[in-house]
């Protein structure tokens, strides 16, 4: 193998001193390599040699056909730009919807316990970010990939479309243009409308300064909202329909001694805001409090409370302030509760979101802390017995008192017959984060990329209706385009990637090759889901091709494309069972 690539690399390289010595005002071809190859490929940096993937591209209406190509030459590429013309068939057609450039992040931190399938990377620069500018100049001896998406609009006709791709630019001193034909067929079958719960939660104050040339952005003003539609229209177009929203967060207060009255306004705001914005289905309300002792996790849960300050001339009107958690038993916080959350459920039945508006308690409670929180949950439940209560847990012991379990993967996966008790009565999720690692699906930069749509075929192999993660883009703490993260309140690093699957800009947020990963698995969820009403146990039969176990998967991309074109003709009864 090692002799035939430096014997294909050779004759690349005589080819471009032949076409140099010619003289041409017009590169030629030769003296660039351009090479189609399937998207799920993640093209690092010291690859050489590349096997054209010109592959039609198989999708169903609704869905995103996605294609890349790799650029390279021995002579720096300057001004390359691409021009994606239509997806076309007869009188049809369908306008691209990204033409990206494919960047390079330097991993600051890997697992600790790697995966069998971690991609290794000698340079540790991983590609991660889709950067949609107009031109880029590339190094010599670079790989540079690109990516171009066109999304199937549901009533597009069925059939094979073709597109012209064109790359041009500048090298050795001469322009050149290469000219790329691409073919998607379309399926005639309609992605359904998305059933799985996704939510990444995401930084709306102090990261928002990272897509204003680093200038702090006040909340609810102009440009505060002009910034989070950019955030939420890229959330909401890959598929997050469940937002972190937080009414004690976003309520303003008056007190008469313990008397308390309720302004929900800037709460409404930001959910009318992700509803017209970001395709809010479900408003996720934001944490009541956390351990007693900060960091502690066997510490009980305790709840914070709205308190006034004693500023002479301070309005009447505040907000929730920063203090340590209270046990339940704090008179002040009972008789806030006791106020607080009828009058929450009285609003949301008001403004027709009752059934949508589900709670947190608390983060990770464990085994130490479930006598607590028990007791908060029961309050509650009391208080407001319609509003369902959701968390991530690490906690078996929360039974009845947990509505939505969030555990995480590998615990799910330790105590699949317990969840699958819980389903009886209460909805069950999964989460990833800094855990699980070894040979468990994650969001790290350095895991396949087919990894990323795994996360929801693992939702549906085992019949897990939800998917968590805590960060977006959570860009603080760290330099964006840096993949690493240092934890706050911890002395240690987390996985590269774990922070955020976006990338900030002036005015803009760039996407990554793993958030449009998860699009196109939540896509192959909804798609399972549609299979199974025609075909229940094929439909499991072909989860199990690719999700062997919890943490065992087929990450073979010809196998899941195979598995992929079975899925679209059995729905389209191009082929038999």
């Amino acid at each position: 193998m090692f002799t035939k690539i430096i014997y294909k690399y050779c004759l690349f390289a005589f080819a471009i001193f032949i076409s140099q010595q010619s003289g041409y005002a017009q590169a030629t071809n030769d003296e660039i390599m351009c090479v189609q190859l399937d998207h799920l490929d993640k093209i690092l940096k010291e690859f050489t040699y590349f096997e054209e993937k010109n592959d039609t591209m198989e999708v169903a209406k609704g869905e995103t056909a996605t294609f890349q190509f790799v650029l390279r030459s021995i002579y720096s590429i300057k001004n390359l730009k691409i021009e994606a013309l239509n997806l076309t068939k007869e009188n049809n057609k369908i306008p691209p919807a990204l033409k990206a450039f494919v960047g390079y992040v330097r991993l600051g931190q890997y697992s600790d316990l790697p995966s069998k399938d971690r991609l290794l990377s000698p340079s540790g620069y991983f590609p991660d970010q889709l950067f949609d500018i107009e031109s880029i100049d590339v190094a010599s001896l670079s790989n540079q990939p690109v990516w171009i998406t066109y999304p199937i609009p549901k009533d597009a006709s069925p059939g094979i479309y073709a597109a012209t791709l064109s790359f041009s630019g500048i090298v050795n001193g001469k322009k050149f243009t290469i000219k790329k034909q691409i073919y998607a067929k379309v399926y005639d079958v309609v992605l359904p409308e998305q059933t799985l719960w996704v939510t990444n939660h995401f930084n709306s104050s102090t990261a928002l300064a990272y897509m204003n040339n680093q200038e702090p952005v006040v909340r609810f003003s102009d440009r505060y909202w002009e910034l989070l539609k950019i955030l939420a229209n890229s959330m909401g177009s890959h598929g997050q329909n469940t937002y972190l929203i937080s009414p004690l967060e976003f309520c303003k207060y008056k007190i008469d001694g313990l008397n308390y009255s309720f302004d929900f306004t800037d709460f409404d705001n930001m959910v009318e805001f992700f509803i017209r914005e970001g395709g809010l289905k479900r408003i996720e309300g934001g944490y009541l409090g956390g351990h007693i002792v900060e960091g502690d996790y066997k510490s009980p849960i305790g709840v914070t409370y709205p308190v006034k300050s004693a500023a002479p001339g301070e309005s009447t009107v505040f907000r929730m302030d920063t203090i340590k958690q209270q046990p339940l038993e704090n008179d002040t916080l009972h008789a806030f509760l006791t106020q607080f959350f009828p009058a929450l459920y009285h609003h949301l039945r008001n403004k027709g979101w009752d059934k949508m508006y589900i709670q947190h308690i608390s983060d990770e409670p464990g085994d130490a802390a479930a006598k607590s929180y028990i007791q908060i949950s029961e309050f509650l439940h009391r208080l407001a017995p319609e509003i369902k209560v959701i968390d991530a847990v690490v906690s078996n012991k929360l039974a009845n008192s947990v509505d939505i379990w969030v555990p995480v993967l590998h615990n799910l996966n330790k105590d699949y017959a317990f969840f699958q008790e819980q389903q009886k009565r209460a909805e069950v999720w999964f989460y990833t984060c800094v855990t699980p690692q070894g040979n468990y699906a994650n969001r790290f930069i350095e895991l396949p990329l087919l990894q990323m749509r795994i996360l929801h075929w693992i939702n549906y192999r085992f019949n897990i209706t939800g998917y968590l993660h805590w960060g977006f883009n959570h860009w603080h703490l760290q330099t964006p385009g840096e993949a690493a993260y240092h934890h706050p309140t911890a002395n240690m690093v987390w996985p590269a990637g774990d922070t955020y699957i976006v990338y900030p800009g002036y005015n803009k947020v760039y996407s990554s090759i793993r958030l449009e990963a998860m699009r196109d698995g939540i896509a192959d969820y909804e798609l399972l889901k549609l299979l199974e009403q025609k075909y229940p146990e094929k439909a499991k039969e072909i989860a199990k091709f690719i999700v062997l176990k919890f943490d065992s998967y087929d990450c073979s991309i010809g196998n899941f494309r195979q598995t992929r074109t079975k899925i679209l003709k059995l729905l389209s009864q191009e082929s038999e069972r």
